[in-house]
């Protein structure tokens, strides 16, 4: 079955999606402790970047290895809720070659505060694919509600990292794609998808 270039797939019930980030040991515990990220260590002020697809939070993190900011992979169960308010509130990143006034752009950019990008997926082996996984950027009023009301459940999962890394690196296909989560499609209105440009 063919997948189509731009799809959500992801962890998810009737209530939650999941989506990853990963971060140092500081961030990590206290938003394992508290059940979702507090300032400090937290920056608020800061674009957050969260993704569905676990296998390109390895890649950008490098299977938690890639440097020590990045060295703790979370799972994050967010309401659907504040996913699809997300996605409703978003521009797509390259959406700037349309605008041939700078300043509007800027203007736009600064009232909307989520921004999706879609990255080749990749494989075990970090390759990349044909198709796309969603990158969900979150700034100002959106890093409120993400923290404040979305985040359901925080849950550790570079264990989970190394021993899938550890049979990549044994060739141990099978075993590894048996530990990983199944990602579903996820299905949006005919609205939001045109918005963030999904198939």
């Amino acid at each position: 079955m063919t997948i189509p270039i731009r799809q959500i797939r992801a962890v998810y019930d009737d209530n939650t999606i999941r989506v990853y980030q990963a971060y140092n040991n500081t961030i990590a515990d206290s938003a394992l402790a508290n059940g979702t990220f507090v300032s400090p260590p937290f920056k608020m002020e800061r674009m957050t970047w969260i993704k569905p697809s676990i296998l390109w939070m390895m890649y950008r993190s490098g299977w938690g290895k890639k440097d020590n900011g990045q060295n703790r992979i979370l799972a994050l169960d967010i309401s659907r809720e504040g996913f699809e308010w997300a996605l409703n509130n978003s521009l797509l990143s390259h959406q700037a070659k349309e605008f041939k006034d700078k300043e509007l752009w800027l203007k736009t950019k600064k009232a909307t505060p989520v921004r999706i990008q879609w990255d080749p997926e990749r494989d075990l082996d970090l390759t990349p694919l044909e198709h796309r996984a969603i990158q969900i950027g979150i700034t100002n009023e959106a890093v409120n509600l993400y923290v404040n009301q979305w985040i359901k459940q925080v849950t550790d999962v570079t264990e989970l990292a190394t021993k899938v890394k550890s049979l990549v690196d044994s060739k141990q296909y099978s075993q590894a794609t048996s530990l990983l989560p199944i990602e579903l499609p996820y299905l949006l209105s005919q609205e939001t998808a045109n918005k963030i440009g999904a198939e």
